[in-house]
């Protein structure tokens, strides 16, 4: 059976392993086809399909997008993008404008709170364009803050916490429309991991699905199995295909390995058997 990953991360965005790196690793696990979805970037495509090249791997141009909806944060895989689309990167680039500066604030705001020291230490940890949270969350763990990435977030970054800057993304139609243009095939990302009511996640998957959005991660390394059955069942119901990723940050930063996803639940259209996929591809 063909081992699907759509969704991974690289040194381009806040992974642990050059682009490079995250195709031997892949290759490694036995993963077929990997999709690469650094958040806002895909600034890490070009090295990674020069290490794919003549490979085993089929590697899928992707990118996780950042979306403002309902006032909270989620996040759009486009698969299968255009990685020279100007609509598409002329958007990214205005979300890695905000990410510049929601990191000065992040670093001002615990520097209000007695933290100080942490843009440069981020920095340190950042090897491409965007500087990310969870750079900070290394740093403050180096800095001995906290015992864990997770524990940072915890404690500093989300709601109510000292580091906690609002997201200011682009809009659920206007994310869908640059991943149109691009070619791709829209998918809703770790959908569970929003804790969202029953009524507010079939508001979601309604406005997205009106919007142009055609699939939902229904298998997700941050997924337990019973979050993985009710996406599933909310596939079905609304008519999306479903996608599987781990969303692999690296060795020691991520929810899943490589290589190691459950399968599809039954009833499920994968995103891969798209009638759009082979062409995008």
């Amino acid at each position: 059976m063909c081992c699907h990953d759509l969704h991974s991360h690289s040194t381009a965005s806040d992974g642990t392993l050059a682009p490079a790196q995250l195709i031997a690793r892949a290759q490694q696990a036995g993963v077929d086809v990997l999709a690469l979805t650094d958040h806002d970037t895909l600034d890490g495509y070009a090295e990674a399909a020069r290490a794919a090249a003549g490979g085993p791997l089929q590697l899928v141009p992707g990118v996780e997008v950042s979306v403002t909806w309902s006032a909270m944060t989620i996040h759009v895989l486009g698969l299968n993008v255009d990685p020279d689309c100007e609509v598409l990167q002329q958007g990214l680039d205005g979300l890695r404008a905000f990410r510049d500066w929601r990191a000065e604030e992040i670093a001002r705001r615990l520097e209000k709170a007695g933290i100080g020291g942490t843009l440069q230490g981020a920095a340190g940890y950042r090897q491409g364009r965007i500087l990310s949270r969870t750079h900070f969350a290394h740093y403050l763990v180096e800095a001995g803050r906290a015992a864990s990435v997770r524990d940072v977030f915890k404690h500093y970054l989300v709601r109510g916490k000292p580091g906690f800057v609002p997201g200011e993304w682009a809009g659920l139609d206007t994310v869908i429309d640059w991943i149109l243009a691009a070619g791709g095939l829209p998918v809703i990302a770790h959908p569970a991991r929003y804790r969202l009511t029953r009524s507010k996640l079939s508001r979601l998957v309604g406005e997205f699905r009106e919007a142009g959005g055609c699939g939902i991660e229904v298998v997700s390394g941050s997924h337990s199995r019973d979050e993985t059955l009710h996406m599933a069942a909310v596939s079905r119901e609304h008519g999306l295909l479903a996608s599987a990723g781990s969303d692999y940050h690296g060795p020691h930063n991520t929810w899943a390995e490589l290589g190691q996803l459950r399968a599809l639940p039954p009833g499920c259209t994968p995103v891969w058997e798209a009638d759009s996929w082979p062409a995008a591809a």
